[in-house]
């Protein structure tokens, strides 16, 4: 089960690295490269169950592995000290691709590495892979040095120009003597943090977050820097005021997910008119990287986020009604007096009834052969508090004023002339009163007053009327019966009917109502809560029932009907007869 979803999350992780990053669908094989090279081999080791693996806390390991994938995948050959930044080759390929992204093909690019480090991996990888042109610079002696040695042992001198700056150097002094370039782009892997306590995770890190799986090396320039990578990105923001159209593109990774909207909002402040982001992937390890343009003919790449929500396909909110259940609302059905219906039908027609009685519009559509299609616009919230509702409607019931079973106002009752006349003559001594009792009874008939099913109403006797007397005992019958727990105990499987999770809606939908502006119909509604499409189909015996979203104001209202409708089935089943 571990394996499992560690299996999962990994997954879960590739698809957010870039889709041409060569290790995305096929990570490095390390039993095969410790086979090939041998100053990788003594970093790896073997666990009982067969699986090659690599300690990444141990920076001689990193190095090893970062050395070795250079060699095996691009043909580079470089050397990096331990006591400076050793970069993972998947995380940079990443940035790689996204520049690729960001200037388009054409011509041989050029672009600006700014802290390119002691190993000079972007300049070696946009030259190698591209062809590209790199301005390189670095305000480290040591970095400088091995970056300088890195290119000219691979015979990149042609295209790579590593250049010593001075402290905070950024864009503006080192562009001073190129007055005559336009470069396609910048890059930057900035210093993360503002001191040593927040290099270290104090007071910068989630405490519920696990423990970094792997070293953090670096040298003091390249980890740190007053005020963070939030102020570092800043200065190349002024700087990048200054210089505009010197530069296509201006671009820095980041290290904090927090950096990204603050920096977003000096861009906009600034009146930047082209700005974009994305995210970098690597195992556990995410970067967000941002990208900013003052040229007018350059194409912005949809942020992957907006991308994901657009492609993201939302699950149906589902229950299923198990066969039992389904021959039991048949037969309910037919003792009712409805033809006998064949599975779907059956379930759709009482769903349909409870949808009449909620007032949510709704009306069957075109669908597949085996199943029935509804789709529903709900314009009020008609199905929250119903028990509340009916309790009430009781008690106003049996609050109500009674008529003299004796003539009244010299009018006796006969068999031809039955409450209906005492009615009449009451309505005439307080009209007022007539009028509520009037209300409350229509409101009893209405579709509020129950759950949809027969016995709610009082049942009319042999001359076409009902008694006060039975419609106040069968109110006060109902009555007890909601102050009961909402399943009866019949001796059905109380698991005849599930939803599924997610189904229990918030306090904030349920409170959330709107009256429709034309009831003509689901599709002619101007206000409404939500839209969706209901699928009814037979799998296996049993009768599945799909809510898909289609718009609205909140899902969870949609998952609040869902459960009605499955709580309402099973009352009816549950209801006798």
């Amino acid at each position: 089960m571990v394996n499992r979803k560690i299996g999962s999350l990994r997954m879960a992780l590739n698809r957010s690295m870039h889709p041409r990053n060569r290790y995305k669908d096929k990570p490095p094989d390390f039993a095969y490269l410790a086979s090939k090279y041998p100053e990788f081999r003594q970093h790896v080791h073997t666990n009982l169950t067969g699986r090659v693996g690599l300690n990444f806390k141990d920076p001689e390991a990193v190095r090893a592995l970062t050395c070795t994938l250079l060699k095996e995948d691009f043909g580079l050959t470089i050397e990096i000290p331990l006591e400076r930044l050793i970069p993972t080759v998947p995380l940079r390929l990443n940035y790689i691709h996204w520049v690729e992204d960001l200037i388009g093909g054409g011509s041989p690019h050029r672009g600006i590495d700014i802290g390119t480090g002691a190993s000079c991996i972007y300049p070696l990888l946009g030259a190698t892979m591209n062809g590209w042109y790199f301005l390189a610079t670095e305000v480290d002696d040591i970095c400088y040095n091995y970056a300088k040695k890195n290119v000219e042992q691979n015979n990149l001198s042609d295209l790579i120009k590593v250049v010593k700056v001075p402290q905070k150097t950024l864009l503006m002094d080192a562009l001073k003597e190129e007055t005559a370039i336009v470069y396609d782009f910048c890059m930057c892997n900035p210093p993360f943090f503002a001191n040593q306590l927040e290099a270290k995770g104090v007071n910068s890190r989630n405490a519920r977050r696990p423990p970094p799986s792997s070293v953090n090396t670096g040298g003091v320039t390249e980890i740190m820097a007053e005020g963070g990578e939030l102020e570092f990105v800043k200065r190349i923001i002024h700087d990048s005021l200054q210089l505009k159209r010197r530069l296509r593109w201006y671009s820095c990774m980041l290290g904090k997910k927090c950096s990204l909207a603050p920096l977003k909002e000096e861009l906009k402040k600034q009146g930047v008119p082209k700005v974009t982001h994305t995210e970098f992937c690597q195992g556990r390890t995410m970067r967000w990287a941002l990208a900013w343009s003052f040229c007018d003919d350059v194409a912005v790449p949809s942020p992957p986020s907006k991308k994901r929500k657009l492609e993201k396909a939302r699950k149906p909110i589902t229950f299923t009604v198990l066969g039992p259940t389904v021959r039991e609302l048949a037969a309910k059905a037919s003792s009712l007096g409805s033809p006998a219906r064949g599975s779907t039908d059956t379930v759709t027609a009482w769903i349909e009834k409870t949808l009449a009685d909620l007032r949510v519009l709704h009306k069957r559509v075109p669908c597949g052969k085996s199943e029935l299609s509804l789709f529903l616009t709900a314009v009020e919230n008609s199905w929250i508090h119903l028990r509340h509702k009916r309790r009430d409607r009781g008690r106003q019931l049996r609050e109500l004023p009674r008529a003299p079973l004796e003539g009244v106002g010299g009018m006796a009752q006969t068999p031809d002339n039955p409450q209906p006349a005492a009615q009449s003559t009451n309505s005439q001594a307080n009209p007022e009163t007539s009028a509520r009792g009037s209300e409350v009874i229509g409101a009893g008939n209405s579709e509020e007053a129950g759950v949809g099913t027969c016995q709610d109403c009082p049942l009319p006797d042999k001359n076409g009327s009902s008694s006060d007397r039975k419609s106040s005992t069968a109110e006060q019958e109902k009555d007890a019966a909601v102050a009961q727990p909402e399943v009866q105990d019949s001796g059905l499987d109380t698991g005849a009917i599930g939803v599924s999770p997610g189904a229990a809606g918030t306090q904030e939908a349920a409170n959330a109502s709107v009256t429709a502006g034309n009831s003509g119909g689901p599709s002619g509604v101007q206000h409404f809560l939500f839209k969706c499409l209901m699928n009814v189909k037979e799998e296996g015996g049993d009768v599945t029932v799909e809510m898909h979203w289609v718009e609205g104001q909140n899902r969870d209202l949609m998952n609040q009907l869902c459960t009605y409708l499955k709580n309402q089935l099973f009352r009816l089943v549950a209801n006798p007869v």
